[in-house]
């Protein structure tokens, strides 16, 4: 998700129709973190094929849904929504639900979705393409999460193409936890220059090739907290100037300054190193919480001709989030983001530095593009209100105020003394009751006159 150009703006009603339509019948839900829950729109489908209904689990109850203690499979909601999209397009088009009957669902099975993807952010304009799916269990689900992977194609009117593949998988009683983020990018962005103190007449389009692999492996010490490891590549190549930039520009731009002062090669740049990691989850649910934590922090150390790394370099990552209801009922509750991206050593290629928008899902700095801040550290909050407006679940909205921080060391520009903050609202859909999955519509502002429309499915944290 470069930054600041006019978002493409797509009326609400009609995006809602086509996902309905296209979305052939089966949900694809993506966490925040990457796992996902399919499930049919019933949730609960009968077959003639022989099934096994979970030990324990209750009439009724959906897949993965436990009275289990943290550290196990997280206890959905209470109060459960009652009216999801798939229920409303049957009533719309007078088809009656199928009856929901208990011992259908087979955990062992693996579940496949398939669908159009259709979105809107400012860095790219329009963004169509497809997206592919499988969940599973590898374990039972009263003791052990789903595993997911994702991978999408898409294309924008930018001229921008992704391929993306993510995955959170989960071994048996989630004794380990494996985590991808993958990706092949032929993209563009606009480069301002370090700190957050830099102005839109700053902007210079830089279009490169990006590749991405990140895999992380951890293991269970205690129930919710993870230790683990992992294996972090980067290569940004074929870096020249983007759409507007003449060559006389692109030689004097940001990028070009900070990477011949350091050393770095203009057309390619690759840093390649491992990782420490320690997570924290006790969330009652990944995909939509009403209460619980998520930490987790990660100690990166890039080498210098490690997967061909162009220097040495450390980073420390914290991401925080927790979240807690306004009343006994989990319709009205406040989502709170705390997250750090430190370069604490070395020297990093420019387009590795910390920027706005450039954390796994690119949610960071609703109001902005990607990259419109960059430096070598940055410090980002955002606190969120979500309600729903209908008693059924089916409307409900959000409220959201972020800010950002970022350094400019060459310059004397410390985290604090200047900020970016951003602000917006967003109406939401509920696409599966089950899972808690809301189609989301944001609109964000920010300063200098940034502004942008979002469309994603899930929350943005």
């Amino acid at each position: 998700m470069p930054q600041h150009s006019r978002p493409v703006r797509i009326p609400c009603p009609s995006v809602f129709l086509i996902l309905f339509l296209a979305g052939g019948g089966v949900s694809a839900t993506v966490t925040a973190e990457g796992a996902a829950v399919h499930r049919t729109p019933s949730a609960v489908v009968c077959t003639d094929q022989e099934t096994e209904q979970a030990p324990g689990q209750a009439p009724g109850q959906a897949p993965g849904q436990s009275d289990q203690p943290s550290g196990q499979a997280p206890e959905q909601s209470v109060e459960a929504p009652t009216m999801d999209a798939f229920d409303l397009l049957r009533q719309l088009l007078h088809k009656e639900k199928p009856p929901e009957q208990a011992g259908t669902f087979d955990y062992r099975k693996r579940m496949l979705a398939f669908a159009p993807v259709i979105g809107a952010k400012p860095s790219s304009g329009l963004v169509f393409g497809v997206a592919g799916a499988v969940a599973f269990y590898k374990g039972h689900p009263k003791t052990t999460r789903i595993s997911s992977a994702v991978l999408a194609l898409t294309f924008s009117t930018k001229k921008q193409t992704s391929i993306t593949g993510r995955f959170t998988m989960f071994t048996r009683d989630d004794r380990w936890r494996v985590e991808g983020d993958n990706r092949a990018l032929w993209t563009s962005q606009d480069a301002y220059g370090l700190g957050t103190s830099t102005t839109p007449g700053d902007r210079i389009n830089v279009k490169y090739d990006f590749f991405r692999v990140y895999e992380t492996g951890y293991y269970r010490v205690h129930p919710g907290l993870y230790a683990g490891l992992g294996v972090h590549f980067n290569d940004h190549t074929n870096v020249r100037p983007g759409s507007g930039t003449a060559d006389e520009a692109f030689e004097t731009s940001p990028y070009v300054q900070y990477s011949e002062k350091h050393g770095f090669d203009l057309n390619t740049q690759m840093s390649g190193g491992v990782s420490l990691n320690l997570l924290w989850d006790d969330r009652d649910n990944q995909i939509n919480p009403d209460h619980g934590w998520y930490a987790n922090g990660s100690v990166r150390t890039f080498f210098k001709g490690f997967l061909g790394g162009d220097s040495t370099w450390q980073e420390l990552y914290l991401d925080t989030r927790t979240y807690a209801k306004l009343k006994q009922s989990s319709r009205h509750k406040l989502a709170f983001w705390l997250l750090g991206d430190f370069v604490v050593g070395g020297i990093a290629p420019y387009l590795d530095l910390p920027a706005t928008g450039m954390d796994t899902y690119g949610r960071t700095g609703r109001g902005y593009g990607e990259g419109r801040f960059r430096g070598e550290r940055l410090l980002y909050g955002e606190v969120e209100y979500r309600g729903t407006l209908m008693r059924s679940g089916l409307i409900g909205m959000v409220a959201f105020l972020n800010v950002t921080t970022v350094t400019n060391l060459e310059t004397g520009e410390r985290l604090f003394h200047t900020i970016a903050p951003g602000a917006g609202a967003g109406v939401r859909l509920l696409l599966n009751k089950h899972s808690k999955t809301n189609i989301c519509l944001d609109v964000g502002f920010g300063k200098q006159g940034s502004h942008g429309v979002y469309l994603a499915v899930q929350e943005a944290f």
